[in-house]
């Protein structure tokens, strides 16, 4: 796909968790790498942001907009790479 190398896709049960999520994300890429995105789309709902990267995609979904969208279904054919727990 041209858009992009990369699509992160992850989840927050409520609006509370998913700005945070967000706003970990941006903060530790910035801090630690200096990436900073290039947009970022949902803040005003918090049902499904989309952090804009450049090179790779964040989707940061509430819980039930990730289960309606269902990504993981529209891109079932590519790679996937799933969280270890430590």
């Amino acid at each position: 796909m041209g858009i992009t190398d990369w699509f992160i896709v992850t989840s927050g049960t409520n609006p509370r968790q998913v700005r945070a999520i967000v706003e970990n994300i941006e903060g530790e890429l910035t801090d630690q790498l200096g990436i900073k995105p290039l947009r970022i789309e949902g803040l005003d709902s918090l049902a499904w942001v989309l952090m804009d990267f450049g090179g790779f995609v964040v989707h940061v979904f509430h819980h039930e907009s990730r289960e309606y969208y269902n990504l993981e279904r529209l891109w079932s054919d590519v790679p996937r790479f799933e969280r270890q727990s430590a």
